[in-house]
């Protein structure tokens, strides 16, 4: 079964989400440029959550994602890559995702609650959390700058 406009904005509003300790990016596994972090979110409904984060330093482009395991991703910010929606209409590099029966995730607007840059990955993350209404009960650790390897 699908989950429903109602379930989505029930998912959303709910204020009990949390994330508890410390957020760090790790290597893609895929060897790219990326940095990236999956962490569990509790709350009393007992949604089965998790938010995937995604930072490539290189292109400029961060990505958090609100993933229902049952569902996938049921909400996003995305900075950094534009966006063309099922409708045709384009969306700028920054903008969000939200769940709808019609379109699941494929629908994005352009938000004015995310006013930190895509080179602040910790503020975006904050601004994210608020609006998102996500209590994280920790940090997340700054991404690790860019190696610049060294030609002998």
């Amino acid at each position: 079964m699908s989950l429903t406009n109602t379930e989505f904005t029930s998912i959303l509003a709910d204020t009990s989400k949390q994330i508890d300790g410390t957020i760090s990016w790790s290597e893609d596994e895929d060897h790219s440029p990326s940095l990236e972090f999956r962490v569990e979110v509790q709350s009393y409904a007992g949604w089965p959550l998790f938010i995937r984060g995604s930072y490539n330093r290189l292109a400029g482009a961060l990505t958090y994602a609100l993933i229902l395991k049952s569902e996938g991703r049921i909400y996003a910010l995305d900075l950094g890559k534009d966006h063309h929606n099922p409708e045709c209409t384009q969306v700028g590099d920054k903008h969000k995702h939200r769940w709808s029966e019609q379109f699941r995730d494929k629908e994005a607007y352009a938000p004015v609650d995310i006013t930190a840059p895509v080179t602040d990955p910790v503020a975006v993350w904050a601004e994210f959390c608020t609006e998102a209404k996500i209590n994280h009960n920790g940090h997340m650790e700054q991404p690790a700058p860019i190696q610049e390897e060294l030609f002998l």
